[in-house]
């Protein structure tokens, strides 16, 4: 058979807020559509309220991807579980189907990937609320080497809780820790206040742009079954009854989409993340004298971004840099401070504000740039061959 391939890759912005949410940005978190497929990164608070508002659909949710472990990335991540695994509350019942171990082995788990705290935080997350679940899940830990040694006196797996791999740097990077037939992820740490990771998500080699006109004139000619096309458009070679030899187009590079957590730095991941076809980068706080109110007089460009890097955070010029550096090819800003609305579709100085944010980034990378807006959906094409 031959190897299939990804119909869509769309990103939805679920919440775009850095710190605390405002009335027009939720907490972090972004969908990843994988054709029919769900990926979550990050799961900030409320993030199941605003999958319920948006086109993403919850149950097809397969793996959540926490950055770090700051509540602003993660306090989401519970009642999510809860409802995408049909979860309850209450006194553990032994008549409860829930509680049977075919339960656990009758569907796939649900995959989690995140630093070191990711499990212990869902595990006494649940078992503290007296949670029960209808499906399993699974935590694969990201470690770094300055990690501290597992704690012996660590509460029990959930009762629907798998065991996990606790992943090793190798060279620095995590490579692979998710491979399929159409996709792979691999991880880098980002420089932050606290252990903070970046994802990239590579599509596998994709079939290059066919000329049935190049084709089918032998097909017919040697009256081979026109079906054949389908395994020349994958690449393949195919032998036809006199002997000619039909040699498909080669494959070309599928869409590579990278996904930082909050940072000051995201050099270690630079290797990993080169020719992005999407960058998400932070930008958290930004310098708009005469553009932003709220701009203080005796601040300058230099001055709020060593307040952002002292605090983790990124500037709009430092995203633009960054993008400029791995040669992406679309820049997406996200993790706006609270005082930057997320309305400017609708609120005049609202995108004027956003406007001055992107032009700060375009300053510094000749890319597409594009502020993220809670709800906006778009899809990752593929670059155009030649």
């Amino acid at each position: 058979m031959p190897p299939a391939t990804l119909s869509s890759i769309n990103i939805t912005i679920l919440g775009s807020a850095s710190a605390q949410p405002s009335s027009t940005r939720n907490h972090s978190a972004l969908a990843l559509r994988l054709g029919g497929d769900v990926w979550l990164f990050d799961c900030g608070e409320a993030t199941q309220h605003r999958v319920q508002k948006s086109t993403v659909k919850m149950g097809r949710t397969q793996k959540i991807f926490i950055t770090h472990t700051h509540g602003d990335h993660i306090f989401g991540l519970l009642p999510l579980l809860a409802s995408r695994l049909d979860g309850a509350g209450g006194v553990v019942d032994a008549d409860d189907p829930r509680t049977k171990a075919e339960s656990r082995q009758a569907v796939p788990p649900l995959e989690i990937y995140g630093p070191l705290g990711t499990r212990a935080y869902i595990r006494s997350g649940l078992t503290y609320t007296h949670t029960l679940l209808g499906a399993p899940y699974v935590v694969h830990e990201l470690r770094f080497t300055s990690d501290p040694p597992l704690d012996p006196t660590a509460l029990p797996p959930h009762s629907f809780e798998l065991p996990g791999r606790d992943i090793q740097q190798v060279d620095g990077v995590w490579p692979e820790i998710y491979r399929d037939d159409l996709v792979t992820v691999s991880a880098a740490p980002i420089m932050h206040s606290v252990p903070c990771v970046g994802y990239v998500v590579t599509e596998l080699p994709v079939p290059g742009k066919m000329d049935p006109k190049l084709y089918i004139p032998h097909l017919k000619r040697t009256k081979m079954p026109m079906s054949l096309m389908s395994r020349l458009q994958q690449g393949e070679s195919v032998e036809l009854s006199d002997g000619t030899v039909l040699r498909g187009p080669s494959r070309r590079p599928g869409r590579k989409l990278v996904i930082l957590g909050d940072t000051y730095d995201p050099s270690p991941i630079a290797d990993l993340a080169a020719d992005a076809d999407i960058l998400v980068h932070e930008a958290t706080n930004s310098h708009l004298p005469g553009v932003d109110p709220e701009t203080k007089a005796e601040d300058t460009h230099a001055s709020v971004e060593a307040r952002a890097k002292s605090r983790g955070h990124s500037t709009p010029q430092m995203a633009g840099r960054f993008a400029r550096r791995i040669r992406a090819r679309k820049l997406l800003l996200n993790h706006f401070s609270a005082r930057y609305a997320g309305n400017d579709d609708v609120d005049e100085q609202a995108r004027s504000i956003m406007e001055a944010i992107k032009a700060l980034a375009v300053s510094e990378f000749d890319g597409e740039v594009v502020c993220a807006r809670d709800f906006m959906s778009f899809d990752v094409e593929l670059r155009q061959e030649g």
